[in-house]
């Protein structure tokens, strides 16, 4: 038996290796702050939300900060948030009116961008839109 290639199939398997760990270690991380803008009711300014996540495992926490109707910026945790290697999702649950509304957030996070779908019920009818979200630079 020629044995004089098991050197080169165990540099490939160490190479392989490496890089599959590499990619690991540089997986898009979702903690950070994250800001997208929403169009404003009828005409209005758009209406600008900031995001503040913190990954830790599959567990994904943190809040949502949004200008309410009044314009004053309204903080809401989020809620059943997780991580999937680079797809998270959670929820967003406020009281309007008296009426409690769930917002689901879901999305794949790349360097600087988390791109998805956002979905809610709005008088009983389901409603989706496209969402994306930018890294926010931090303030130093």
């Amino acid at each position: 038996m020629n044995n004089h290639r098991t050197p080169t199939v165990l540099r490939w398997t160490a190479a392989t290796a490496l890089l599959l760990l590499a990619a690991a270690a540089h997986a898009a991380d979702a903690s950070g702050n994250w800001t997208w803008s929403t169009p404003g009711r009828n005409g209005g300014p758009d209406r600008v939300s900031t995001l503040t996540l913190k990954a830790e495992g599959a567990k994904l926490t943190g809040k949502v900060s949004a200008s309410g109707r009044d314009g004053k910026a309204v903080e809401t945790p989020i809620a059943d948030g997780k991580v999937d290697g680079d797809s998270i999702a959670f929820n967003v649950v406020r009281e309007i009116n008296g009426n409690s509304t769930t917002t689901k957030y879901a999305g794949k996070v790349s360097a600087d961008k988390i791109t998805g779908k956002i979905e809610t019920n709005r008088d009983g009818q389901p409603q989706s839109r496209d969402w994306e979200a930018k890294r926010a630079a931090d303030a130093k």
